[in-house]
C-alpha cells in the first residue's frame, strides 16, 4: 500500500497536500481491497442462511431425523461461536491478504466438500469448514476498513457493510427456495462456489497488506476456554429455545459456558498486563465502544427473536408456503441493505444521535404491532411492518458499529471487531432461546396466536431497552484524538 493510506488510518494528515479534502480520498487499490472484501463476506453470509428452508428436504434425501439435520445449522453456528473470539489474534498475526485467502480457502473448501458429500457426516464436516472461513471474513471487513478509511467516510463505506449484512439473509431464503424448486439440494452449493472462487482469484491478485503485523504470541489456555465458554453459551441458549421445556443437556451446557466465560475474562485481564491477550478487553474502556456494543446486543436480542417467530406466525397462522414466506419477508431485507449507505452518509453529516434514537423508536414501535397480529391480519400489513422495522435496524446498525468501533487505536481494530461479531452471536442465541421459549409456554397453554403475541411484546420491552441507550449515543473522535 502507498504510505499515504498508512497515515490516513493513524489520523494523520497526508504528506501531499495536508488538506481535509485530500485525505478524505481513498486511493485505487484501497477501494479495490474493500470492495473484494465485501463481495466475499456478501457471499459468506448468504450462505449462512440459505440451508434453513432446505432442512425439511435433506430429511427426506439424506434420511436422517429433525434433531439431527438441525445439526447443520447448530454446528455453523457454534463453530462462529468459538471462532470469532480466536479472530482479533488471527488478524494481527496474519496479513490482510493471507486471512483474507484463509477465510475464502476455508469457505470454497466446505462449499466444494458440501457439494459432493456422500452422507450427513460429511455434509456436516463441510459446514463446519466453512463456518470457519464465515467466522473470520466479517472481523476481516471491518478491521480494514477502519484501516484505510478516513475518519470522515466511515459511515458512508460502513453502511455499504449493511447490505452484506443485511440483503445476504434476505435472499437466502428466497435464493434456496428457488434452487429446490428446480434443483437438488447441492446446487446450493454449486451456485455459490463459482462466487467464492471468483472472489478468491481477484483477491489473490489484486489484495494488498495493509496496517502492520503484531508478534502478539497464541496463549493455548484461552482458545481452550473458546470452546467450552462461546460454545456453551451458544448452544445451551439455542437448544433451550428450541424445546418447550429446558433439558438437563442444554442448561449444564449453559452453566459450563457461564463459568469458562468467567474464567475467559480473568484470563484476558490477566494477558492484558503483558499485551498478550487473545481477545483484548481494553476495548470496554472507551465508552462509545461499550454502549454501542450493548445498543447492538438488545437490537439483536429482539431482532434475531423476531425472525425466527414470523416465518412461523405466516407459515401457521395465515397458511403460506415456504417460498411465499421467503417472499414477504424479501422487501423488509432489501430496504435494511439498500438503506445502508443512504444511513452512512447521514450519519458523516448529522452524527449517531437523530438516527439511533429514531431507529429504536420505530423498533419499539413495530415490534408492539406485531405483537397484535393475529389470524385476520391482512398479509401486506405485515409485509410493511417488517420494511419499517427493517428501516429501524438500518438506523441503528450502521450508528452502532461505526460509532463504536471510531475511536479505537489501530491495535484494537481487530479486537474490536471481534468483539462485536462474538457478542452478536451471542446475543442472537440469546433473544432466540428467550423468546421461543416463551412462545412455547404461553402457545402450549393459550394457543399459537397468544404464544407469538406474548413473545412480541417481551421482545418490544427489550426494544424498550435500546430507545435508553440510543440517547447515550455521541460523535466519537478518532484514534489520533487519544
Amino acid at each position: 500500500m502507498s504510505t499515504d493510506v498508512t497515515s490516513d488510518a493513524h489520523g494523520n494528515p497526508m504528506p501531499e497536500t495536508g488538506t481535509q479534502q485530500a485525505s478524505d480520498r481513498m486511493s485505487r487499490e484501497s477501494v479495490t481491497v474493500i470492495v473484494t472484501l465485501l463481495v466475499a463476506t456478501f457471499v459468506v453470509i448468504l450462505n449462512e442462511t440459505i440451508m434453513n428452508v432446505a432442512l425439511q428436504r435433506l430429511m427426506t434425501d439424506l434420511n436422517v431425523d429433525a434433531p439431527t439435520v438441525q445439526w447443520l445449522s447448530t454446528g455453523f453456528m457454534l463453530t462462529m461461536a468459538v471462532v470469532i473470539p480466536t479472530t482479533g489474534f488471527i488478524l494481527q498475526r496474519l496479513t490482510t491478504r493471507a486471512a483474507f485467502l484463509l477465510a475464502i480457502g476455508l469457505f470454497s473448501g466446505g462449499t466444494l466438500l458440501a457439494a459432493l458429500a456422500p452422507g450427513f457426516g460429511v455434509l456436516l464436516l463441510a459446514r463446519i469448514v466453512q463456518a470457519g472461513g464465515t467466522a473470520i471474513m466479517l472481523p476481516l471487513l471491518m478491521t480494514t476498513i477502519l484501516t484505510l478509511v478516513p475518519l470522515s467516510r466511515r459511515g458512508a463505506v460502513m453502511g455499504n457493510v449493511t447490505i452484506a449484512i443485511s440483503v445476504a439473509p434476505a435472499l437466502g431464503p428466497t435464493v434456496s427456495g428457488i434452487i429446490l424448486d428446480h434443483f437438488s439440494w447441492r446446487f446450493m452449493f454449486v451456485f455459490v462456489l463459482p462466487v467464492a472462487l471468483l472472489a478468491m482469484g481477484i483477491g489473490a491478485k489484486f489484495l494488498t497488506n495493509v496496517g502492520e503485523r503484531g508478534n502478539v504470541r497464541l496463549d493455548f489456555v484461552s482458545v481452550v476456554l473458546t470452546v467450552p465458554a462461546f460454545g456453551g453459551l451458544v448452544y445451551g441458549l439455542s437448544q433451550i429455545g428450541g424445546h418447550s421445556g429446558a433439558t438437563a443437556v442444554p442448561i449444564a451446557a449453559l452453566v459450563i459456558g457461564v463459568l469458562c466465560m468467567v474464567a475467559f475474562v480473568f484470563r484476558q485481564l490477566k494477558l492484558q498486563k503483558s499485551d498478550a491477550p487473545l481477545l483484548d478487553l481494553r476495548a470496554f474502556n472507551f465508552r462509545m465502544f461499550t454502549v454501542s456494543v450493548l445498543l447492538m446486543v438488545v437490537a439483536m436480542m429482539a431482532l434475531f427473536g423476531g425472525v425466527i417467530l414470523l416465518p412461523l406466525y405466516l407459515q401457521n397462522v395465515l397458511h403460506l408456503q415456504p417460498m411465499e414466506t421467503g417472499l414477504a419477508l424479501l422487501p423488509g431485507g432489501l430496504a435494511m441493505g439498500l438503506l445502508g449507505p443512504v444511513v452512512g452518509r447521514l450519519f458523516d453529516r448529522i452524527g449517531p444521535l437523530p438516527l439511533t434514537v429514531t431507529g429504536s423508536i420505530l423498533l419499539v414501535l413495530t415490534l408492539w404491532q406485531f405483537s397484535m397480529l393475529n389470524a385476520s391480519s391482512p398479509l401486506w400489513w405485515v409485509v410493511v411492518l417488517y420494511a419499517v422495522l427493517s428501516l429501524g435496524l438500518a438506523l441503528l446498525f450502521t450508528p452502532a458499529f461505526t460509532t463504536g468501533l471510531n475511536p479505537l487505536p489501530p491495535h484494537l481494530y481487530s479486537h474490536g471487531s471481534a468483539i462485536m461479531s462474538t457478542l452478536q452471536q451471542v446475543a442472537g442465541a440469546a433473544g432466540t432461546a428467550l423468546l421461543v421459549s416463551i412462545f412455547a409456554v404461553v402457545s402450549a397453554a393459550s394457543g399459537f396466536v397468544a404464544g407469538m403475541q406474548a413473545a412480541f411484546l417481551t421482545a418490544t420491552l427489550i426494544a424498550v431497552v435500546a430507545v435508553v441507550l440510543s440517547t447515550m449515543m455521541r460523535k466519537t473522535a478518532g484514534a489520533a484524538g487519544h
